[in-house]
C-alpha cells in the first residue's frame, strides 16, 4: 500500500540540523496568533521544509508535543504543493492545548495562506 505522489513527508522536507534552524531564526518573517507562531526563512530552497521548536516549558508532556507535531505535519503535507520553497519553523504557546483540532486545522490553513501571500510579495 504505497502513498500517492505528494502525500508523503520525506526527510528532504524536514529541517534536521541546528544550522538550518539557526538560519530561519536569524532571517525570517513571522505569522502568529494567540497560540501559534510560524517563522518563514527568507532564503528560497529547493522544497518547502518544516521544523518544530516546541518547548517543554510550554507543552510539558511528550504525548501532547507529539500530537501537535502530527497535526502540524499532516497540515503541512496537505499544503506542501501550494507552499513556497522556504524553510518553516512552528512554535507554540501553552494556550494551544485548549484548542480543538478542527479549529487548530483552520488556524493552520489561514497561516499557510498568509505565508503564500507574503512570499508572493517578496
Amino acid at each position: 500500500m504505497s502513498n500517492p505522489v505528494g502525500e508523503t513527508f520525506p526527510r528532504q522536507l524536514r529541517l534536521t540540523r541546528a544550522n538550518e534552524f539557526r538560519q530561519v531564526f536569524q532571517n525570517n518573517f513571522r505569522q502568529s496568533d494567540a497560540s501559534i507562531t510560524i517563522l518563514v526563512g527568507i532564503q528560497a530552497g529547493l522544497n518547502p521544509r518544516l521544523g518544530f521548536a516546541i518547548a517543554k516549558k510550554q507543552i510539558p508532556k511528550a504525548v501532547q508535543r507529539n500530537r501537535l507535531k502530527r497535526i502540524f505535519r499532516e497540515s503541512f503535507r496537505k499544503n506542501q504543493d501550494r507552499l513556497p520553497d522556504r524553510d518553516v519553523v512552528i512554535m507554540v504557546r501553552r494556550s494551544i492545548l485548549n484548542i480543538e483540532v478542527t479549529l487548530l486545522n483552520a488556524s493552520l490553513e489561514k497561516h499557510w495562506n498568509s505565508v503564500i501571500k507574503q512570499c508572493e510579495k517578496s
